[in-house]
Order: C-alpha cells, then sequence, then structure tokens
C-alpha cells in the first residue's frame, strides 16, 4: 500500500533540518520509501494533501502511567513523597477490565491528539496481577494505533519501605499493619513479564512490552538484577526511575552509602537502552557515569514542576555526550500526556540556567523529543527522524494557523508557538490515526462519555482511598523534613531555587 503526502513543508533527518522547499513523501506500507521536490513525480495508491501542513518526526513520550488516569485534578502543592501515596492506595481500588482500558484511554487520547505517535506507559498492577487487566491495556493502544511500550511496574520491597527512617517514624501498630498487607512475590512478577517479553516484543508487535523495575529503593539488590538479566536475555529497553528527588539522593546514601547511580554502576545494572527517569539530582561524577554506561536520562518538566522536584541539568548532560528523552508522567502528578507542553517547558526552562550561551533552546529540546526518545529504546535507526527507509512515524501541523503565522522558523514556532491544537494528521506505522484533528479508529465522544459515566461511579473510591492515605500521611512529612537536614555532596547541580 502507497500513501503520499504531497506538497508539503517538512522537518528531514535527524537533524529535523527544514526542507529547502515543499516536497512529497511517499509511505510504502509502514515505511518512508522516498522524499523528493513536490511534483517530480505523479503520486501513486492514496494521496494526503500537506499543502498547509509542517510533518515532523513523531513525539516520542518516554514515560507516563496510565494507572493514574482516574486521578486527574485531584492533588496540588505536594513534594513527590507526600502525593505519590494517593496514586498507590493502601487498599486496592476494585476496576473491572473495561475501566482500565478506559483509564488507559485517558492518556492516549491527549497523547495522540498533542503529536506523540510513541508512548511509554509504566503501569501499576499491585497488589496482584490481573491478566485481564494488562490485556485491557495492550487493547486500549492497538485500538486508538499508537505505538505503546507498556512496562508492568515492578518492586518486591513494600512501598512504604522505600524511604529512610520508617521504623522510627512510623508507630509500631500502623508499622505491622503495612508490613502485613499481601503483595505478589518477586518471582511470579518476573515469570509474568518474562511471558509478555517473549509474546509482545518491541521489534515484532506496535503495542509492546518494556521492562519496567520501578525504581533502586523499592527492590532488592537481587530482585533487580534478575529484572536485569531478564532484560538482558530478550533484548528489551528498561526504565526505571532514578533520583527524581533530593530525598532520594539522601535515601541512597542511607540505603546504599552512596548516590543510588553510584550503586547501580556498583552492581553492574546501568547499559544502553537503559532509561533514568527524571535523573534530576545529580552530580559531575555521576554524569560521567551516566556517560560512561550509555544510560539515558529521561526529561519529564511537566511533571517535575507540579511535584517541585527541580531542574534537570541539561546542558552538562549534553556537554557530556549523555543521551536524554522527553516524556510527560502520569495523569496523577501532571494533569495530562501533552508533549507539545512538554517541548515547551524543556527549551524555556532551561534558561534558567547558567549564561545564555549555554541555554538549551528549540532544537534541542525537540531532538529529545526524537531522535532522544528513539535512542533511549535502541530504535534510533527506526524512529525519532523522516528520513527514507524509516518507519513513517509522523505528525503534520497545520501551518495556516496563527502559531506559525507569520512563518519564520519552523522549528522555534513548533515548540515554543504550537500546541496541540495545529496538530492535523498523525501516521504511526504508515497509517493515519489522526486526520483533520479527528481521531480515525475510535470513537471519541462515545469513550469519553464512558469514561466520565464510570470516574462517577469510581470517584466515591478514590476519595475513600485519600483519606485512608490520610493515616500515614504526617510519618511521611516528617520523614521528608527529617532528610532535607541530611547533607549531599556539595556539587550537586542545584535543581531548585534556595529559600
Amino acid at each position: 500500500m502507497k500513501t503520499t503526502i504531497v506538497h508539503c513543508h517538512a522537518l528531514l533527518g535527524e537533524a529535523a533540518t527544514p526542507a529547502p522547499g515543499p516536497v512529497d513523501i511517499e509511505i510504502v506500507g509502514r515505511l518512508i520509501a522516498d522524499i523528493r521536490p513536490a511534483g517530480a513525480r505523479a503520486p501513486e495508491g492514496g494521496v494526503i494533501d500537506g499543502r498547509r501542513l509542517l510533518v515532523a518526526a513523531g513525539l516520542i513520550n518516554g514515560h507516563h502511567h496510565s494507572h493514574e488516569g482516574f486521578y486527574k485534578g485531584r492533588k496540588d502543592n505536594l513534594p513527590l513523597e507526600l502525593w505519590m501515596n494517593y496514586v498507590r492506595p493502601l487498599k486496592p481500588i476494585e476496576l473491572s477490565a473495561r475501566d482500565v482500558y478506559l483509564r488507559t484511554m485517558i492518556g492516549a487520547i491527549e497523547a495522540v491528539r498533542s503529536g506523540t505517535t510513541t508512548l511509554s506507559d509504566d503501569t501499576n498492577q499491585s497488589p496482584r496481577i490481573r491478566p485481564e487487566h494488562v490485556e485491557q491495556v495492550f487493547q486500549a493502544y492497538e485500538d486508538i494505533g499508537i505505538r505503546a511500550n507498556v512496562g508492568i511496574t515492578l518492586f518486591d520491597k513494600p512501598f512504604f519501605r522505600a524511604v529512610p527512617f520508617v521504623d522510627e517514624e512510623f508507630p509500631p501498630a500502623l508499622l505491622a499493619e503495612l508490613d502485613g498487607t499481601p503483595m505478589y512475590s518477586g518471582a511470579e512478577l518476573l515469570e509474568f513479564v518474562t511471558g509478555l517479553a517473549r509474546t509482545r516484543h518491541p521489534s515484532t508487535n506496535r503495542v509492546a512490552y518494556i521492562a519496567a523495575p520501578s525504581a533502586p529503593q523499592r527492590c532488592t539488590e537481587e530482585f533487580l538484577m534478575a529484572v536485569r538479566r531478564m532484560a538482558d536475555e530478550y533484548d528489551l529497553p528498561l526504565m526505571i526511575h532514578v533520583q527524581e528527588t533530593r530525598m532520594q539522593v539522601v535515601t541512597g546514601q542511607i540505603f546504599y552509602g552512596s548516590t543510588m547511580i553510584e550503586y547501580l554502576d556498583r552492581i553492574g545494572f546501568m547499559k544502553p537502552k537503559t532509561a533514568f527517569i527524571h535523573g534530576i539530582w545529580l552530580n559531575p561524577r555521576e554524569i560521567e557515569i551516566l556517560a560512561r554506561t550509555g544510560v539515558t536520562i529521561q526529561h519529564n518538566p511537566p511533571s517535575n514542576l507540579k511535584v517541585g522536584s527541580g531542574l534537570a541539568p541539561i546542558r552538562a548532560l549534553l556537554k557530556a555526550g549523555v543521551n536524554v528523552s522527553m516524556g510527560t508522567d502520569g495523569c496523577g502528578s501532571i494533569e495530562g500526556t501533552d508533549m507539545q507542553n512538554a517541548l515547551y517547558l524543556s527549551a524555556l526552562l532551561q534558561k534558567l540556567r547558567g549564561d545564555h550561551t549555554e541555554w538549551v533552546g528549540a532544537e534541542e529540546a525537540f531532538h529529545a523529543a526524537t531522535m532522544g526518545g528513539a535512542r533511549a529504546l535502541g530504535r534510533d535507526k527506526e524512529l525519532g527522524a523522516v528520513e527514507a527507509g524509516r518507519i513513517a512515524d509522523l505528525v503534520g501541523y497545520r501551518l495556516d494557523t496563527i502559531p506559525f503565522t507569520p512563518f519564520n522558523n519552523a522549528v522555534n514556532q513548533l515548540v515554543y508557538s504550537a500546541s496541540r491544537a495545529e496538530v492535523d494528521l498523525v501516521m504511526v506505522d504508515g497509517a493515519v490515526i489522526e486526520r483533520d484533528g479527528r481521531l480515525t479508529r475510535i470513537d471519541e465522544a462515545a469513550i469519553l462519555d464512558e469514561i466520565a459515566e464510570a470516574h462517577a461511579r469510581i470517584e466515591p473510591l478514590l476519595t475513600e482511598s485519600e483519606k485512608d492515605v490520610e493515616r500515614i500521611s504526617p510519618h511521611y512529612e516528617r520523614i521528608f523534613r527529617r532528610c532535607q537536614c541530611v547533607e549531599i555532596a556539595p556539587d550537586t547541580f542545584p535543581a531548585r531555587f534556595s529559600h
């Protein structure tokens, strides 16, 4: 099957260089077959009129949590450690398989609408695995047409024990209750996800499995390295939360006698096709380790702002040769999966750090959201650029709109001015999944109505669960403030303004 986008403006190659004039982009099957001057020869097969479009590589959202979908908008002004328990209830909220499908669609719809063609979803299934729920996550992404990497959150330590001073700050009775909460074993988890690795590999599936250990402090070393071996055996990308907050640096010092990055390097965990999600609180020695081991830092500026985690040292990372990719995080910590918003913030916020000659600009932000994401997944020869031979994951932005009027600089205006409203065409694997601003493979209005109905039924359960979490909030608050008083390496890059 052939489709040609005719007479479009385009950002070409890994550098996203504007084409010198209008081009025709010919797609055969799932691949870009040819890019030629507009009108050089008559198109064959289907034709998409691109006269009003700027065609670019689809954005790669490297980090999302679909299990937070129903929590959108519920919390504000809480740092990560005081917020995160609200979206991981002490007692599970009973959902149907259809509820799981619908909450996955909450993030998927906005992702596509904001020009995202690849989404990595770290979805939590605790305290027990329900295969029918997992299948509905995959099904939602299959139905909407996006490329998705689905990771099942992996940890084998109780979630509340991932912070220091728990035994000192929690009342003994509460501690005993929480320790007694049933959770799946590491062996059970590994067996389940190894099955997904065999049947849902990214090399052969548009909607695929990715290894997703939650964080070093939530895993025993034995379990962490078992996940590492599984990812290596099946040649899977891996994503893990590392050093998002100052408190996590302190946690590493207390748990491992070093920072978490130094610990992960020491045990042989760090390898290419591995993304450290967030990576905000870093020192120069850790950046050297990241560069040496080929690990990506996965930058999520919207959520990093919302929960006050801070500003990652992106220029220092890039200067050291560390790959930087981009994402949004889940709908609980930030209210959506809008990658246009992430692009905008990435380029603007870095201008708060350092001399203007070293600011991060629109070109580097766009590269992180495209080629940086492709490299993090080990797919930098297939995804991330508009180039013959690559997979046709493409986005067309309306040029006859105010963000591109007058039209001076395609990349600057795409990053600093465009929004998801200008996304008019989305193609994944050579198939059109959004055209003229309408999703082509799902009935969006019907699904939104169904989400609203499900939420009306589920919302009282969320409220009840949040009240239950309040039992542990004062103890977390004391631990949080206690960690603020613990010294960390003085050459750690400042991630927040001082008080």
